[in-house]
């Protein structure tokens, strides 16, 4: 199948079913030509656990970690809206799913938890779990679907020392479907 490519799925997509599933049927399409493994956002999810910690001031570890938990639950939302989908929760279950013609949906708690690679404070989001996921699986590029119209600073803080030097990455806006298209079917 060639180089494997992240394709990180905002979680601000949510809210925007017909977006979301646009993405999602672009990703099925490509898959049968590249090898894909799709990391979530956190979206709402995410952003329940942004409010409780402004309410209630967790620890940084207890946030970090309700945060990658919001990443699985959105993890399952995709699953069940990506045709051949797969969720998986460790490295070593997405080459199988990928043998298998499926395409794996990260679900990275157990491998984060495991693994405790990153700094536990907001500067990283599901972006530099992206970033370190595709240097952990050997992928060539990283695609980072955001929202349509997204202003202000695209990555979070950690994603520059997060991404490692030889992967190439890309942020496509949702709305922009050929640019997608596009960004998953290059080869370096």
């Amino acid at each position: 199948m060639g180089p494997l490519t992240i394709v990180k799925v905002g979680g601000s997509l949510l809210t925007q079913a017909e977006r979301l599933d646009a993405v999602l049927a672009e990703i099925a399409t490509a898959s049968r030509e590249v090898a894909l493994v799709v990391v979530p956002g956190g979206g709402a999810f995410a952003d329940v656990v942004r409010d409780v910690d402004r309410r209630l001031g967790l620890s940084d570890d207890a946030a970090h970690w309700a945060a990658v938990l919001a990443m699985d639950q959105y993890a399952h939302v995709i699953v069940s809206r990506l045709d051949r989908g797969i969720l998986v929760c460790e490295a070593s279950e997405i080459e199988p799913a990928l043998n298998a013609g499926l395409i794996p949906v990260l679900a990275p708690y157990r491998w984060l938890r495991d693994a405790d690679p990153l700094p536990h404070s907001w500067d990283v989001t599901s972006d530099s779990i992206a970033a370190w996921v595709a240097g952990q699986v050997g992928a060539h590029r990283l695609v980072l679907v955001k929202p349509p119209k997204a202003t202000g600073v695209l990555v979070d803080a950690h994603f520059p020392r997060a991404l490692p030097p030889d992967v190439a990455a890309e942020v496509v806006p949702a709305d922009r479907i050929e640019q997608l298209r596009s960004a998953l079917r290059r080869s370096y």
